[in-house]
């Protein structure tokens, strides 16, 4: 697949004034500088966060409004109880909320809907449960901003609520006692993009503020919080960057018994955001995607380590079972793709039987990744199929659907990412629709991009540069880990590795040479030769290997040379 290389035009007077002052490597001030980072106060906020870069809670719309209710209700002892999502941002905003609570001395209950009998955010039923067991006042968190007519019907039973969330937001606000969302129109909070748990982080340090305690007594819970922030690829800026930077730092040696044994399960020998990303957080979804999100909740909750190591096992369990659903879902998936032809329209709808609505997103999304193009899988269910979709950059999926509405029951969600329920007769015709919006919008001319940080000679590549790069972490959505351009390198040695589903390489630049491994790149070893002279895309690694250690390119892209 042809990919586009969009290479940092560098500022290198910006550089050279960024690596005297503050006596930096230059590659690494070549990323701050095409990143942004020229001024000594956002640089230092980058750098080298604190306590002190966390912005006023109470400029949060609602937030004041939010901690009188809250403090009359504890004043009162009325009956409180936190209505949650199932994916790791839901169940870390539970944690850390509940766990505040408990440490000043307030119970409050919590509930958290079945992803498979009752879907996202608030319902009827739920509601009308919470009331019957003589509840006050609910808090929801990472959830509640589109529920008008629930909480509408929340409030006609008496039940009074405070919305914290994160989503994006409709025309209408639901009549809550407070809505708590910095995507409000009227926000004038500088951070817009916390997820859920960094809201309520927000409200136990604005409650902490108005309860005259302690820093810590908010601050100890930046574990978690991190936690929940990194695994909802948020962007990492601002304070989404201060909550994971130092969040990272508490995660090390957190206090929390089933948050450490999770870790010591993920099998990560370091701990940053990329063990975060794919050891912690797939195993807290697992239980949300399963159906059984209680059992994430009850890990970070547990105060036994024989209770935290059984809870442990169990995730890793839904984890393991959760990969196998999806990898049969791949598989059926692209064998109807390949026998039908679907990858040779610019958008790719299949439906299937018997397909788990919990993990479909995420086959979805391996598809779109596949063959670069728009996807939806549906699960045929009765008369009616439900399903994800996922798109590419340059074409928002959510705005398309909006053309095609005449065969669609309902759909949510974004520009990237959708949910959607039609009927199975329309399949087909919504199909036919989706391509011709396809075409009018030209996607056949969108091709992915790399963007790369600096072009740069493996010559002049040395450990302390590389490890130099680990000022830039933690890396995640808005500071992805920089990818650096090599040209006209001569293939050394090339071949697969793991029964043909990687490529391992030996790259020659003069006399330097430099080893580079390309995962789930193994059938281009068929496509190069010892002596070809190749341009790569790829971040930069210390490997280490039987206690020897070297660096290493991690190859994003790989193409013949344009330069002789």
């Amino acid at each position: 697949m042809i990919k586009k290389w969009q290479i940092f035009n560098t500022n290198e007077d910006e550089v050279k004034e960024l690596v005297n002052k503050y006596n930096i490597n230059p590659l690494l001030a070549t990323i701050l500088v095409n990143r942004g980072f020229t001024q000594e106060e956002s640089l230092d906020k980058f750098l080298k966060p604190t306590r002190n870069d966390f912005h006023d809670p109470f400029l949060m719309p609602d937030m004041k409004k939010a901690v009188d209710r809250i403090l009359l209700a504890i004043d009162r002892k009325e009956k409180i109880i936190i209505y949650g999502d199932y994916d790791a941002d839901g169940i870390t905003s539970i944690t850390v909320l509940k766990s505040f609570f408990n440490d000043i001395g307030v119970e409050v209950g919590q509930y958290i809907p079945n992803r498979l009998d009752e879907g996202y955010g608030l319902n009827n039923n739920a509601i009308k449960k919470i009331a019957e067991e003589g509840n006050q006042l609910m808090i929801t968190v990472d959830c509640g901003i589109s529920a008008v007519n629930e909480i509408d019907y929340a409030n006609s039973l008496g039940l009074e609520t405070i919305v914290t969330d994160h989503h994006e937001v409709a025309e209408e606000l639901p009549k809550a006692l407070a809505v708590v969302d910095a995507k409000r129109k009227d926000n004038i909070y500088p951070c817009r993009d916390l997820a859920g748990v960094g809201v309520v982080f927000k409200l136990i340090q604005a409650l902490s503020i108005s309860l005259n305690l302690p820093e810590e007594a908010y601050l100890k819970y930046l574990d978690i919080v991190c936690i929940g922030t990194i695994s909802d690829i948020v962007p990492l800026k601002d304070e989404n960057r201060v909550i994971a930077k130092l969040g990272l730092m508490l995660v090390r040696q957190t206090k929390n018994i089933g948050l450490r044994s999770l870790l010591t399960s993920s099998g990560y020998r370091k701990i940053d955001s990329t063990s975060i990303s794919f050891g912690v957080a797939p195993r807290i979804n697992a239980c949300g995607r399963m159906g059984f999100a209680d059992e994430a909740l009850n890990l970070f909750l547990c105060k036994n380590v024989e209770m935290a190591n059984m809870l442990t096992k169990k995730l890793d369990t839904f984890n393991v079972k959760r990969q196998d659903i999806e990898k049969r879902i791949y598989e059926e998936a692209v064998s109807i793709i390949e026998s039908q032809n679907l990858n040779e329209k610019n958008t790719i709808i299949v439906a299937g039987e018997n397909w788990h609505h919990g993990v479909i997103g995420i086959v979805a999304s391996k598809i779109t990744d596949l063959y670069f193009k728009p996807s939806i899988l549906l699960c045929k269910e009765g008369e009616e199929a439900k399903g994800s979709g996922r798109s590419i950059p340059g074409f928002d999926l959510h705005d398309a659907l909006m053309k095609c509405s005449d065969y669609i029951e309902k759909f949510g969600g974004h520009s990237m990412a959708i949910g959607i329920t039609l009927k199975n007769s329309d399949i087909e015709r919504f199909s036919e629709k989706l391509e011709e919006v396809a075409e009018d919008a030209h996607i056949e001319e969108i091709l992915p991009e790399i963007q790369i940080d600096a072009k740069i000679s493996i010559s002049n590549i040395n450990k302390e540069m590389v490890e130099s790069l680990s000022e830039l972490e933690p890396f995640g959505e808005g500071n992805k880990m920089p990818v650096f351009a090599f040209k006209n390198l001569k293939i050394d040695s090339i071949r697969a590795l793991t029964e043909g589903k990687h490529l391992k390489l030996t790259l020659k630049e003069g006399n330097t040479i430099v080893n580079a491994i390309g995962f789930n790149m193994g059938n281009l070893a068929e496509d190069y030769r010892i002596g070809d002279k190749i341009d790569v895309a790829g971040t930069l690694e210390i490997n280490s290997f039987n206690g020897v250690e070297s660096i290493q390119i991690n190859l994003k892209d790989i193409m013949k040379s344009v330069e002789k």
